[in-house]
């Protein structure tokens, strides 16, 4: 997976400084930045709202059967996740 910074990174990235509270850290994000387990504020409310925030943003829809845990493994997996979600 390539990971170029681009429109949808940007804005997954201001989801998550918004949604977690996340302040200067969320500019330290990069493709290979941890996301589940590594970021504390990231519980499972937390992914609802994140979810909740990806759909009304991109206007998308996120079934629970288009998740798993790979997802959320990296800030590049949930970019290329939304990316592909805005592509279909």
């Amino acid at each position: 997976m390539t990971f170029a910074e681009n429109s949808t990174t940007e804005a997954v990235r201001a989801i998550l400084q918004q949604s977690l509270s996340l302040g200067p850290r969320a500019a330290q994000l990069g493709a290979e930045s941890r996301l589940l387990g590594a970021i504390p504020e990231l519980d499972s409310m937390a992914v609802v709202n994140v979810l909740t925030a990806v759909e009304e943003r991109f206007g998308i829809t996120v079934e629970d059967d288009e998740l798993d845990a790979q997802t959320f493994a990296t800030f590049g997996a949930l970019v290329a996740f939304v990316d592909s979600k805005i592509q279909a």
